[in-house]
Formats: C-alpha cells, structure tokens, sequence
C-alpha cells in the first residue's frame, strides 16, 4: 500500500462549469484544479490518485445504481491507497455517504464524502478548502469510517443531512454530535469514532426496492396503497413527532398492516430535526407498530433509506431486515436499550 489517496470525481458543484443552462459537471474540467492545489502544497497533501466517473454526474441524477458504482471503485482499490475521498454533488451527499456505510462494511480506511457550494473554477469557491481538508482526514488512520466533510465539521456519513440550499455550512448531524472539527487543527473526537474491525465486505449487488414518504394531515390511505404494490419491498415512513401517525384514520392504518402482511418493511422515523422514535410514547405511535411498522429510532431519512436497499438486496428474510433495521450496524442509530446486532448477514 502507498501512501497516495484516491480521489473519485463523480460529478457536482465543485467540477461544474458554466454553460447556456446553467451548470453542469464537464468530464476533465476538475482535474487540474485538484492537480494544482496537490502540487502547490509544499508537502502537506498527500500524494492523489485522480479518477472519474464516465461521465461524471450532477447528484441530483443520482440513483442507487451510482451508490453501488462507487461502492465497488473503492473495495477494488481498497489496498492501494491509504484513504478515499469521493467528490459529490451536493443534493443528494448525504444519501450516498449514508449508502457506502452499508455497502463497504468494516471498509477500515477512511472513506470522507465532500464537494462545494461554489465551482472550485470560481474565486470564492469553498471546494478548495473542503478538498483539502477531505484529503488530510484521508491521509490519517484515525477515522476509518465513510463520512462527509463540509465546511468545519466532519460528520459521520450515515448520520449527516443537508440543512441549507446556499450556505456554505451545508451539512448538519443534529441527532450525533461531529466526529471532528475542521479549524486550525483539525480536532478529531476519538471516543465517537468506530473502530476498524472485521473483514472488508462489499454488498453492492442488486438493492432492495424502497421509497420513503413524509405524513401530513390528510395524508391519503389510497395513496399510500397505491404506493405499496409491486415491486416495493421496504417503506421509510417519515412520522410526526415521536413517531406518531393518524391512528383514528382506520383506512390509513389497514394499509399499513396490509403492506407488513405482504412483507414490506415499513420503517418509523421521525421528521423533526431532532429527536428520535420512542415506541409506545403515544398511542398513536403504538398503532404504526401494532400496525406491523419498526422504529427506526433516530436514524435519518437518508441512512433508514439507503440501509432498507442494501439489507433487501441481500436476500434477507424480512424479519431479519425488520430486526436489523432497529439495531445499530454502521453507528447510524442508537437507542436506549442497545444490544448487540445478530452475527452473520447485515450485522458488522
């Protein structure tokens, strides 16, 4: 193993170039920035290895196909370089950094997920600044875990969450505290890190069939049924609160209970910032899980999502995925009465 890191180009803001509908990621127009900004260093980068995707992609044209994609360009160059940095697109970041969590368990190397606001071709770009931290976070050995670096904080991946649309603090992990600070130090919090432990696995095969939907008052019951048809095998639902629903809407809740018949995972989560899911709260809670639904605690929308696809694409029988998916298996969830996940398929 050499001491270079890889840096994977896939697309967004940070390559994008003007054009007459406005920007869009070039192929070729990022590497001599990042080729420059390495080689003017005086040393205190590390040595990259630059790649792209072909093409490279703006995220919001994102699909889990392009998780699995990077996912593999990762686990086949696993022993080549000391760490990982994936340039992305920033709308759809905090899915993907949440994705390779579960795609490249016990990966034991730092995979740190970054891009820009601003094109790194523009002067008051704050690509330069994320790349460069991204590139020494992967240079060290202390945090082997994928992650999401932007502006001052590094995040955990499978706990991060965009919270502005312009700013250039762009990412927030309100249920988790960071796992460093990006000041002039760059400060990380040991005690929050995950080990390195286990065999590097790669589960980027075929993923499980998933949607996620955000209730509301006078969410329609004929809607969600339309929804829960073939071939959707797993359901986040973003509930109120606690993880409450519409428990007198008896139409919404034999819904439910019809798409658990059918195993389809149907996850609880809720849609406040902060907080987390506590089963048996409220009686209106009670009624998703009698209804057949699983807490999913305090995981975002991102990781219950991109975790539900990768648990299903393995095959698993849906108890499993329904247990697994209340149990901590990547540091994105935790729950006052944790336990230990279950050894073998989906547990690290």
């Amino acid at each position: 193993m050499s001491d270079s890191v890889f840096v994977l180009h896939t697309g967004g803001t940070i390559g994008m170039v003007d054009t007459p509908d406005g920007y869009a990621p070039v192929a070729g127009a990022l590497a001599p920035y990042v080729d420059w900004i390495v080689e003017n260093s005086r040393g205190e980068l590390p040595p990259i290895v630059f790649e792209e995707l072909d093409p490279p992609i703006d995220s919001a044209n994102a699909t889990p196909d392009d998780w699995c994609a990077i996912a593999r360009v990762l686990h086949e160059r696993r022993k080549e370089h000391r760490g990982f940095v994936v340039l992305h697109g920033t709308d759809t970041m905090a899915y993907t950094a949440s994705a390779l969590s579960f795609l490249l368990p016990s990966f034991g190397k730092p995979v740190i997920v970054t891009g820009s606001q601003i094109p790194i071709a523009r002067t008051r770009s704050d690509g330069r600044q994320n790349l460069i931290g991204a590139l020494q976070v992967a240079a060290r050995s202390d945090v082997p875990e994928s992650t999401l670096l932007f502006g001052e904080v590094l995040l955990r991946g499978n706990r991060a969450t965009k919270v502005d649309a312009s700013g250039l603090d762009a990412f927030d992990s309100p249920r988790f505290p960071p796992l460093a600070a990006i000041g002039i130090d760059i400060d990380v919090r040991d005690s929050l890190v995950r080990p390195a432990g286990g065999e590097p696995e790669l589960r980027a095969g075929r993923l499980g069939e998933v949607a996620a939907v955000r209730l509301f008052p006078g969410f329609s019951a004929s809607i969600l049924a339309n929804l829960c048809r073939p071939p959707l095998q797993g359901l986040v639902v973003e509930a109120y609160g606690a993880g409450n629903g519409p428990s007198n809407d008896r139409a919404f809740m034999a819904v439910v209970e019809a798409a658990t018949a059918q195993d389809i995972v149907v996850v609880v989560v809720t849609q406040c910032v902060r907080g987390s899911v506590q089963p048996g709260a409220y009686a209106t809670g009670s009624a998703l899980m009698r209804a057949g639904a699983v807490p999913g605690y305090d995981m975002t929308c991102e990781a219950a999502l991109t975790k539900l696809a990768v648990l299903l694409g393995q095959g698993l029988d849906t108890s499993v995925v329904a247990d697994l998916m209340q149990r901590d298996v990547a540091g994105e969830l935790t729950r006052r009465d944790d336990v230990a996940a279950p050894t073998g398929a989906g547990a690290t």
